[in-house]
């Protein structure tokens, strides 16, 4: 009797546990080797291992503290209008800001919608999808088929996504840019900063005309 009561107990904490692991997504964990990703601090980990299937909805709030352009970028924003303008378009100071993330059902992957406050217009809205596919595992796609393969790695305190390269997609066609018609490196850091606060950082940098685009945040859980 003791042993049948010792099993009954048992079952329900193992049901526990599955319904936990279910809630946890593993998708961008498993682009980065594990002694890296568990050295990230604990909201890190999280923050990228929600699962939100279905309705489920990702918010972080903050704000732009400064985007810097320069001329080269500026024009470079201003060219991406063309496919949705994924990019900043214009230097500017302290601004609100939010990020939602959702799921993506049709590929498998996520999107994200982030809102840039301006001063005298209408926020800037910014949409990409995030999709775990391609030779790096995770591809960012922008708008009229163009997108960038992303390397993940963590240093220390930071999630950090650089672009391997750039490439056009329709269809089943998928031609990878040469790096002449690129504009450069870009590179996402998501750096921890304690008590539910991260800072997003955006560079983008050309091998010819340097830094064309800069964009420092804050946010937090919201």
């Amino acid at each position: 009797m003791r042993s049948g009561l010792k099993r009954q107990i048992e079952v329900p904490s193992l049901l526990a546990h599955d319904a936990d692991e279910a809630l946890v997504d593993g998708r961008f964990r498993r682009l980065v080797p594990s002694a890296d990703w568990n050295a990230l601090p604990d909201d890190v980990r999280r923050r990228f291992s929600k699962h939100l299937s279905g309705t489920a909805v990702a918010i972080y709030s903050g704000e732009i503290v400064w985007t810097r352009l320069s001329r080269a970028g500026w024009l470079l924003a201003q060219l991406c209008r063309l496919i949705g303008a994924p990019l900043p378009t214009s230097t500017s100071g302290p601004a609100p800001a939010a990020v939602a993330v959702s799921e993506d059902r049709a590929s498998g992957g996520q999107f994200w919608t982030r809102f840039y406050g301006r001063a005298r217009r209408y926020p800037q809205v910014v949409h990409s999808a995030k999709r775990f596919a391609g030779p790096t595992g995770l591809e960012e796609h922008i708008g009229g088929g163009f997108g960038m393969a992303l390397l993940v790695r963590a240093e220390a305190d930071a999630l950090v996504f650089a672009s391997d390269h750039y490439f056009w997609r329709c269809g089943r066609l998928r031609v990878r840019l040469p790096r002449w018609l690129a504009p450069g490196e870009t590179k996402v850091t998501h750096q921890h900063l304690g008590r539910g606060y991260f800072a997003f950082d955006l560079k983008v940098s050309h091998p010819l005309f340097g830094e064309l685009l800069s964009q420092h945040g804050l946010f937090h859980d919201a």
